[in-house]
């Protein structure tokens, strides 16, 4: 649905796995997005390039402007040049397993930048709405389900930075006024994944292994457990949040959950093989402090904003199967084909 006046939004993070879907929803409901990316010597707007319009064009609806969470700044005369209508926070260091190795970094990023923002948004006087990315890990080892009542006991950086960053943002709200919310997303994947994420990791790793590149795929703990959806599920989720009459957190997820051994065995058999042989477990690949199950209780995203998943897991995989393999230039029923003559590397 659009409007005779367009809105606008602004999307940090908008070349990752969230802010790619994220843009296509809202440039499909007549918005004007405006998207934060980093410097970088070398383009990593790849994501987004189907979206990408030359500035010179008439009527442009995607516009990109340097800049990240550690410039309050920047982010302020962003805010003060576009008046947005909605912000999108999805920028932050999320990689869980990176973050026991850059703590310091990830603080500054996921957890002050989101400080930053609302600082930005408050001095600049612009009336606007705040969608902050929250994160499954918040929960850490509360036992499952896990919803909006349940403990949150971070168990990373990250997970540490990320609840800052979520009590923040209930502060302003409270404390300011401020329409701004914190959407507690389980873990969403696509074919957009980032490769060192253990979903696409393995996806990426059976196309390999049918390629004749790879033999094996060295994982860590086979038995922690995720409530697995698809992202373009969950960036409708954050749009609906911000289309309340009043601003409220939400737990975003399935309802269900699967082990990393249940993904090693959706992801090969897609092609026709058993995954055992191919996967090797490396002690590398073992938190400093684990997290060992996490499954969503989104009753109330389902009654409240009538969200509900549309992708199921084994849909999720397999489309992230079939486009690792497109990338070697292989359909499903070419891979089914080699699957019969490959070779298991020696133990």
């Amino acid at each position: 649905m659009t409007t005779d006046v367009p809105k606008t939004a602004i999307v940090t993070g908008i070349t990752g796995q969230d802010g790619s879907y994220l843009a296509e929803l809202l440039l499909d409901q007549g918005y004007e997005v405006h998207g934060l990316i980093r410097r970088a010597s070398s383009f990593n707007t790849e994501r987004i390039d189907h979206l990408y319009q030359d500035p010179h064009e008439r009527d442009v609806k995607l516009t990109l402007h340097y800049g990240d969470l550690t410039d309050a700044s920047q982010m302020a005369r962003l805010i003060r040049q576009v008046a947005p209508d909605e912000i999108y926070n999805l920028a932050a260091q999320s990689h869980v397993a990176v973050s026991f190795d850059q703590p310091e970094y990830t603080g500054n990023v996921t957890g002050i930048g989101v400080v930053r923002l609302l600082e930005a948004i408050r001095e600049t006087g612009v009336e606007t709405r705040l969608y902050q990315a929250g994160t499954s890990e918040l929960f850490g080892d509360s036992p499952p389900p896990q919803g909006p009542t349940t403990a949150f006991r971070p168990r990373s950086p990250y997970a540490a930075a990320k609840l800052y960053a979520h009590w923040v943002v209930d502060n302003y709200r409270e404390g300011y006024g401020m329409f701004a919310v914190n959407g507690i997303l389980f873990n969403h994947e696509s074919p957009r994944r980032g490769p060192t994420f253990v979903t696409r990791k393995v996806t990426r790793a059976v196309a390999r292994i049918i390629a004749g590149l790879e033999q094996v795929v060295y994982l860590g703990n086979l038995d922690a457990e995720r409530d697995w959806g698809h992202a373009r599920d969950y960036v409708r989720a954050m749009w609906m949040m911000l289309q309340r009459d009043e601003p409220r957190d939400f737990v975003i997820g399935t309802g269900e959950a699967h082990t990393i051994r249940d993904l090693c065995r959706v992801a090969f058999g897609r092609v026709g093989l058993e995954w055992e042989p191919f996967v090797r477990v490396d002690p590398r690949y073992f938190r400093p402090v684990e997290v060992e199950r996490l499954r969503a209780d989104p009753s109330a995203a389902n009654d409240e904003l009538g969200w509900r998943p549309q992708t199921t897991f084994e849909e999720l995989i397999a489309e992230m199967v079939d486009a690792d393999l497109a990338d070697h230039g292989l359909t499903i029923d070419q891979a089914r084909e080699r699957a019969a003559t490959v070779t298991v590397a020696a133990q």
